[in-house]
């Protein structure tokens, strides 16, 4: 299979002159072109959204549209996070037992969240199980201020890995991926994130292809709609606000080749899963020798990679709240159900619950004198007088953590 940009035309065009014309008669011609034409849109998605499909293991791409279009990344930008995250752990500032204190600003996040109250306490890793899983926001600014000191601190860091990883086309401002004009990134850049996290980190790997969580009698599936129902998906993330669409990067595993598919800006939680899957199954129906040398590294930029995409005014008009939600989906009793539309019937949970944080607090929660700080702030000190001992210092770490 070759590289597509989703130029139908040109390719149906190309494709023809190389069929004899002598081999056919004209209407075998127009059926053999009308059943190349339904193989391509298979492979890519009607409206011209940003997409890219790649073999992890080489990294070599197998089909692209849009790869270098700037897009509002919403919450894929939590793959960075946990990036960041995995990076701190190899580092030792973290251990995955390390405690995550709920702060005030995280607690004030807007939806999707957890709900927990300021001053909670739970482990990093359930922290980072949460976040991936429910995509919770509240969560993912905790483990931000807790790693990172604070928001700015964190994207600081965020942007840091992502230059690393030579993702030249994204910025970030936030942990989350809450909407901000600032915040941006490209299918060809999280492409590279998606297979630095699966290279670098292994390990955590079965964390993205969690079916659900269990928290006490609370069950909460997997915004991914690929996981349970789709044959040997594995992962990775959704992400949505308005002005992005419905984003997933999702990953399969059959015969043991893994494929991933980065697919931005979709109208529906339904259709991006589609989406995903029919770049999938295209992906595994070629054979792996035809995918080309092309790797997503060498791929070189193309068409608008400057001005980010808003689809607010398409995806958010009169949409209902189904249709605005990352939750799990509801049939629709109009149309025939697609497979990502039903539940699961007996999916497999993961137990976590808060406490048990007996690890190394982060060093970005310490002060100099290696005590955890509150999430308060630290009074100015009367000007007439001198500071005691150690208050400049002091303040100077609260202020980082209140940004």
């Amino acid at each position: 299979m070759t590289a597509i940009r989703g130029d139908l035309t040109e390719a149906g065009a190309t494709t023809a002159i190389a069929v004899s014309e002598s081999a056919m008669t004209y209407r075998h011609f127009l059926n053999w072109l009308c059943a190349a034409t339904a193989s391509l849109l298979l492979v890519t998605p009607a409206l011209a959204n940003p997409t890219m499909l790649f073999d992890l293991e080489s990294g070599r791409v197998i089909t692209h549209q849009e790869a270098f279009k700037r897009w509002y990344p919403a919450s894929l930008s939590k793959l960075m996070t946990a990036y960041v995250v995995f990076r701190a752990i190899d580092a030792g500032e973290v251990a995955l037992d390390s405690p995550i204190r709920m702060t005030k600003k995280a607690a004030a996040e807007p939806p999707s969240k957890f709900g927990l109250k300021p001053g909670t306490v739970m482990r990093l890793d359930t922290a980072l199980k949460i976040m991936l899983v429910k995509s919770a926001n509240d969560v993912a600014m905790a483990i931000a201020e807790n790693v990172g000191g604070s928001q700015k601190g964190f994207a600081e860091r965020m942007n840091a890995e992502a230059a690393r990883l030579g993702m030249t086309g994204s910025h970030f401002v936030n942990p989350h991926g809450l909407f901000s004009p600032e915040q941006y990134t490209t299918a060809r850049d999280m492409a590279l994130l998606a297979r630095a996290l699966r290279r670098d980190y292994p390990q955590y790997s079965p964390w993205f292809s969690i079916e659900g969580l269990a928290f006490g009698k609370k069950t909460i599936p997997n915004y991914n709609l690929l996981i349970g129902r789709y044959e040997g998906a594995d992962g990775m993330k959704t992400g949505f606000v308005c002005a992005s669409g419905f984003n997933l990067i999702g990953s399969a595993t059959r015969n043991g080749r893994t494929l991933v598919a980065v697919v931005l800006g979709e109208q529906t939680a339904i259709s991006r899963a589609e989406a995903t899957a029919r770049l999938l199954d295209a992906g595994f129906a070629a054979s792996p020798g035809a995918t080309g040398a092309t790797t997503i590294s060498s791929l070189q930029p193309y068409g608008d990679t400057t001005t980010p995409n808003d689809v607010r005014d398409i995806v958010c008009r009169k949409k209902s709240p189904q249709e605005q939600s990352e939750g799990p989906p509801v049939a629709a009793s109009d149309k025939p159900k697609s497979p990502f539309q039903e539940k699961l019937a007996n999916p497999t949970l993961v137990a976590v619950k808060l406490g048990g944080a007996t690890g190394p607090v982060p060093k970005a929660m310490r002060d100099a004198a290696g005590k955890a700080y509150a999430d308060v702030p630290i009074p100015d000190w009367r000007p007439d007088l001198p500071p005691p001992a150690g208050f400049a210092l002091s303040a100077q770490g609260d202020q980082a953590s209140a940004n």
